[in-house]
């Protein structure tokens, strides 16, 4: 972790920064983060799970969610990211990083099923793909979306940067994961043996954003590419503001 003045760094993110964390299994990424920033008031970390569900789920989940509240992080339980960015508490506010790490749909057949089923990798790409439209939704516009995924067959046929380019995300960085940047961290099952930690392999962070940066032998600027071919050299770029009720400034 890195301390720069008032604001606090672990690997990608800052305290300053406006982060959503979806997707969590027990939470400990969220608490990884909240740990390293001293406080969570720029949090909002979210699961797919009932909070009744994490409690037999997971042996730590509801001390960590416990710990991320007092720090000031908002916990949301039951978010789906078909539909999060129609959320209820969530619909209203820009986030300036948007962070769903090791992406699973769960399985079409329970534990039988194979990661090499076609109908499987479909089953996943449904769910990255809703993922990425839902997010570039809630994004500031210099905001960025991090997908941590494995990077080997099978999992390569999710094409994930196909599927961001769907939905109008460009990719701006490919950096190798390493658990160890994230101390306490443990990615956990979302289906089987939940408590247990799987083998990541290789695997990296995408980074994607709605903005496409260029450098030149000349400058390095800033080229506003919209998904819908709007051109922002000619008509500037829109700026949204929205109120964010859970931050304290």
């Amino acid at each position: 972790m890195e301390v720069f003045g008032y604001e606090k760094r672990i690997k990608h993110y800052t305290s300053s920064q406006k982060i959503l964390l979806v997707g969590e299994g027990d939470f400990s990424f969220a608490v990884s983060l909240a740990r390293a920033f001293g406080s969570s008031i720029n949090m909002v970390a979210t699961s797919l799970d009932t909070r009744e569900a994490l409690m037999v789920k997971y042996s730590r989940a509801m001390s960590n969610v416990m710990e991320l509240e007092k720090r000031g992080c908002v916990v949301l339980h039951e978010v789906d990211v078909h539909t999060m960015s129609r959320h209820p508490f969530l619909s209203y506010i820009w986030f300036d990083r948007i962070v769903y790490n090791f992406p699973h749909a769960g399985y079409l057949h329970g534990q039988k099923s194979s990661e090499h089923n076609q109908y499987q990798i479909w089953y996943h790409r449904d769910l990255v793909r809703d993922f990425f439209r839902n997010a570039r939704e809630m994004l500031t516009e210099m905001g960025e979306i991090h997908v941590t995924h494995k990077t080997t067959y099978p999992f390569s046929e999710w094409e994930i940067v196909k599927l961001a380019g769907q939905v109008g995300l460009y990719l701006l960085q490919e950096e190798k994961f390493s658990r160890w940047d994230y101390p306490g961290y443990e990615n956990k099952r979302g289906a089987g043996l939940c408590d247990q930690t799987f083998p990541v392999g290789e695997c990296s962070t995408f980074k994607f954003s709605k903005l496409l940066y260029h450098s030149t032998p000349y400058s390095y600027h800033l080229d506003l590419i919209w998904a819908y071919g709007q051109d922002s050299r000619i008509n500037g770029p829109q700026i949204h503001h929205a109120p964010l009720p859970f931050l304290h400034m």
